[in-house]
């Protein structure tokens, strides 16, 4: 599968707002979008167009496929797959979203950003009831426990991410066990859970013309 390869800071300029996706990075002084925060490239600067309608609902898409990772086609699979739920279409894009593997590692801080959560999925580091999933996609249920494998605790990453954390709230549809680096799914996400700066109103918008 294709995926993105460029600077990710990048991307945050160009949404005008930082999506969090190098960890501490985004926090300090180093964050690009403090010392430019305007659109990339040649005339990126000058560029002051209004953006309304399309482009609005177009920018928002864009935004929260970037904030997971995910590609334009799998990320349209999500939505008609909300589309097809029983549920408020928007509310059912995200939760899918944040039901992903790697977002609940990212989640619960075994991981400072979701590319690092990816990565940690993707080199089979994590288990699921037990058993190694090495599919960042994979969509967690609930009662559902999730782990690092016993040979992986001793990853440097992962000291590093339980620090990084160790500032943040885990959100209260998961119970976190951070010094055994474990989870568990207590519930599904509510939206007032998804505490992300998207209005998935505009992408259904988006994807219903």
């Amino acid at each position: 599968m294709a995926r993105y390869t460029a600077p990710v800071c990048r991307l945050c300029r160009r949404e005008g707002m930082k999506l969090f996706l190098k960890g501490s990075k985004c926090f300090s002084d180093k964050c690009p979008i403090e010392k430019r925060n305007f659109a990339p490239g040649q005339h990126g600067k000058d560029r002051k167009a209004k953006v309304v309608g399309y482009g609005l609902q177009l920018r928002e898409k864009q935004k929260t496929k970037r904030i997971y990772f995910t590609q334009e086609g799998q990320f349209r699979n999500y939505f008609e797959k909300a589309a097809r739920t029983k549920g408020v279409t928007g509310y059912m894009l995200l939760q899918q979203l944040e039901r992903r593997l790697d977002s609940v590692v990212y989640r619960v801080g075994f991981a400072i950003s979701r590319r690092q959560a990816r990565q940690l999925v993707r080199h089979g580091h994590i288990a699921v009831d037990g058993r190694k999933v090495n599919i960042p996609s994979y969509q967690v249920s609930q009662g559902e426990e999730i782990s690092v494998r016993e040979n992986s605790k001793s990853l440097p990453i992962l000291a590093a991410a339980k620090e990084f954390a160790s500032h943040q709230t885990a959100p209260t549809w998961l119970e976190v066990d951070r010094d055994n680096y474990k989870a568990r799914v207590q519930s599904l996400p509510k939206r007032e859970d998804i505490q992300l700066p998207v209005n998935e109103q505009l992408i259904v918008e988006l994807y219903s013309k």
